[in-house]
């Protein structure tokens, strides 16, 4: 028999050893696999990676305020059909063509196992989890309209992002294996950056990393950067060639991070930040 299938880090995204265990742990359950983090640390594009890592289609779900769990499941298009009855069209005798398959019925139907990513749970009404409880837990549902049960013909990996921006009921955790991604050590953001920026030098990355926990590390920040931003940051210094020794600009008497839009997001993270770099430089740090 062929062993079961085993995620690993690609060349394009670097997996921690206890990340690649919950996903494996996922597929082996047949659980939805609950990935928390900060945002910039990668949850979505895991999803990607464990699909393509696998081999199987990804099929995205991306939640938003307004989304409602039947829209992955399918959607009755009733203007639809009216339009076509006041047209005479000989469609609407069939109430099957104005059924509108979502996500989750698309890879319940499909005969080779997929990947779903539904994309920031936690965006959505609070009841948006709780709805979906029976269908992620026996991948079936039913359909009103056209009396048909649904039933996965093989059972998808389904990959559920959360940003902790409200708390999901424990009813849906208990389906889940859980997973918190913590924010990479800087071994693990050396790995990640030779994956996006090979053959970086390494005296301007080991300033830029020194640099970007200062950063992270300053008590009172809004927002800290994240790992997606020191990416865009070092490929921003790379296409300036900016080099270690002018990590910051030195004329400014602010001592601030050479083009620190792309790790500081609002204005009072930079006004913070200033103002400490300021003290520093007035006690002679």
């Amino acid at each position: 028999m062929p062993s079961d299938p085993r995620f690993d880090s690609t060349d394009t995204y670097i997996a921690t050893e206890e990340l690649k265990t919950s996903v494996n742990a996922a597929l082996t359950l047949g659980r939805p696999l609950l990935v928390k983090g900060e945002p910039g640390t990668g949850k979505t594009q895991l999803a990607e990676e464990v699909a393509r890592s696998l081999d199987r289609p990804l099929l995205r779900w991306h939640v938003k305020s307004t989304t409602k769990a039947q829209q992955g499941l399918y959607e009755y298009d009733a203007v639809s059909r009216l339009r076509d009855s006041q047209l005479g069209d000989e469609r609407v005798h069939d109430i099957g063509n104005y059924i509108v398959k979502g996500v989750l019925w698309q890879a319940f139907e499909n005969p080779a196992p997929s990947v779903v990513l539904i994309d920031e749970i936690d965006k959505a009404d609070i009841e948006f989890p709780n709805d979906l409880l029976l269908e992620l837990d026996r991948m079936e549902f039913f359909v009103h309209e056209t009396q048909q049960q649904i039933r996965a013909v093989t059972r998808p990996l389904v990959i559920i992002t959360s940003n902790n921006e409200k708390e999901l009921p424990d009813a849906f955790l208990r389906r889940c294996f859980f997973h918190y991604i913590r924010f990479p050590d800087e071994d693990t953001l050396t790995q990640i950056v030779d994956v996006h920026h090979p053959g970086i030098k390494r005296d301007l990355l080991a300033g830029a990393l020194s640099l970007f926990f200062e950063i992270r590390d300053t008590a009172g920040l809004k927002k800290k950067p994240s790992t997606s931003e020191l990416i865009d940051w070092l490929k921003l210094l790379l296409a300036e060639d900016i080099p270690a020794d002018k990590l910051r600009a030195r004329d400014d008497a602010s001592l601030m991070p050479t083009l620190h839009g792309a790790l500081l997001k609002n204005e009072q993270d930079v006004h913070l930040f200033e103002r400490l770099m300021f003290m520093h430089k007035r006690q002679g740090r």
